[in-house]
């Protein structure tokens, strides 16, 4: 499924950070190169499931809400071995259940486990004729959906799994008006497979690769939210209700240049639209209602200016080089202009952790002398840029020096699997103002839940992270299993 945040740690000390581990249990898996990790939530009872898992055999740990093992089974993988996970959805009788997709997404596996009487049963979905291909799946209050492209037609379907049991809904885009780089009216059908969407998820900092992405999906309560930044214009919204099928269109123009554009996108949180605009000469920055579209904030700068409420330096990075830090507005503003621009947000209690940022490829070219020429052989060869800096929004969306030393307990959560590489099998899930990460320990043979919170202790009083910025970016990094 979808990529994680990515980091870049520098750290040097030892650290103990605000994380405790909540549980051990041994655990004996057979084949690591299968095996994985996966944490899901009753959002009616808090219980959490774990479900982990090899080339043989499951393992279903059933926590209360105080994460104590009230429960476990283990059953044997059948069908599902030759499958990919998908997601999972938890009755109303408190049977969990996992969704295996085919390689070819034309059918989908269902197991349903029992916890009381430890028994599984398998049940079978195919997809109708009129299905084309997956956009994306994900679970919202117990639910798992499945947002899928219609063939041919102007239409996505909302496939959605419940108590064993399917319903499909139809999001109807036919009366709207799309069009193409050229500026060309076309279908929606079209559109779509030349905009693919990209779906962020709110629980992380969203890296940089996908804050740049001109089309986005965002699930909240009972509603997706499309947004597409396809021209310098506007941002084109839909709001699609997931228990009506209904669709609105929403539209935001973006802040108007002096000069003109060659970058843009914008971020959908907590019910408004952040957007970004750059151009040779300036920077503006706006946050808008996303009912109503009236402007919240309105924030514009020159080249020549000073950004007051940087929170990190301005930094550039090649490739996987170092990042290098950029001195003025005026050099990030020319380091920008060309790429696209990308911004997100992270919101952590009432504060938000915003990240702007670039993102490009470029063309450069070499002399070989392993030629027969006199001259060489011309080698061309492409180079990724990324150029960033990040700031933070109080309660009221005004920005503010974060003043806050403390790493936030995402941050602690990353900072630990970077400082244990040999962790290899792990998910994690957000917990109210905490999170929770299971992995597995090949060494000891355990299972081992950790609780991280924001904070930090050390033996110098000195806090190893020197960026929030360090915490949102495209690096090297491996990936969090589903939820």
């Amino acid at each position: 499924m979808k990529k994680l945040l990515l980091l870049f740690l520098l750290f040097s000390k030892t650290v103990l950070f605000s994380q405790t581990v909540l549980n051990s249990l041994p655990l004996d898996l057979n084949f690591l190169g299968k095996t994985q990790v996966l944490n899901a939530k009753d959002e009616n009872t808090n219980d959490i499931y774990v479900f982990t898992w090899d080339d043989k055999n499951i393992n279903i740990l059933k926590y209360n809400a105080s994460l104590f093992l009230s429960n476990q089974f283990t059953d044997s993988l059948k069908h599902e071995r030759s499958r990919n996970l998908i997601g999972y959805s938890i009755s109303e009788d408190k049977k969990p259940a996992l969704y295996w997709t085919s390689n070819n997404y034309r059918d989908v596996l269902i197991t349903v486990y029992n916890p009381d009487d430890k028994t599984s049963e398998l049940l079978n979905f195919d997809f109708p004729q009129n299905h084309e291909y997956v956009i994306s799946s994900f679970q919202q209050q117990n639910t798992f959906y499945i947002l899928a492209k219609e063939k041919d037609l102007d239409h996505l379907l909302l496939y959605k799994f419940e108590n064993e049991k399917c319903s499909i809904r139809t999001f109807d885009f036919s009366n709207f008006t799309f069009k193409n780089k050229k500026n060309v009216q076309i279908s929606f059908d079209k559109f779509i497979k030349q905009n693919p969407l990209n779906q962020l998820d709110p629980d992380i900092y969203a890296p940089i690769d996908l804050a740049s992405s001109t089309s986005k999906m965002f699930v909240v309560r009972d509603h997706i939210i499309l947004t597409f930044d396809t021209d310098f214009i506007k941002t084109q919204a839909f709001d699609l209700n997931i228990k009506t099928g209904g669709v609105k269109e929403k539209t935001f123009n973006f802040p108007a240049h002096e000069t003109p554009s060659r970058t843009s996108n914008s971020f959908y949180s907590n019910n408004k639209l952040f957007q970004i605009k750059a151009s040779r000469e300036s920077f503006l920055f706006e946050i808008k209602d996303f009912d109503s579209g009236e402007i919240i904030k309105n924030y514009s700068f020159s080249k020549n200016d000073t950004i007051p409420f940087k929170n990190s330096p301005f930094l550039m990075q090649i490739d996987n080089r170092k990042p290098r830090q950029l001195k003025t507005t005026e050099k990030f503003i020319k380091n920008i202009n060309g790429l696209t621009a990308g911004v997100s947000v992270f919101q952590n209690n009432k504060d938000s952790f915003i990240t702007f940022s670039g993102l490009g490829e470029y063309s450069d070219f070499y002399f070989s002398f392993d030629s027969d020429t006199d001259f060489g052989e011309r080698v061309s060869y492409s180079l990724s840029k990324v150029v960033y800096f990040d700031a933070m929004l109080n309660e009221n969306l005004n920005f503010t020096p974060d003043y806050q030393t403390r790493p936030l307990a995402i941050e602690n959560l990353f900072y630990y699997l970077n400082s244990n590489k040999t962790i290899k099998l792990y998910d994690a899930l957000r917990l109210k103002d905490y999170y929770i990460l299971s992995y597995y320990d090949s060494a000891s043979k355990q299972f081992i839940i950790r609780k991280f919170t924001d904070g930090f202790m050390m033996e110098d009083n000195e806090n190893p992270i020197m960026s929030k910025s360090n915490f949102s970016k495209p690096f090297s990094f491996g990936t969090i299993a589903p939820r």
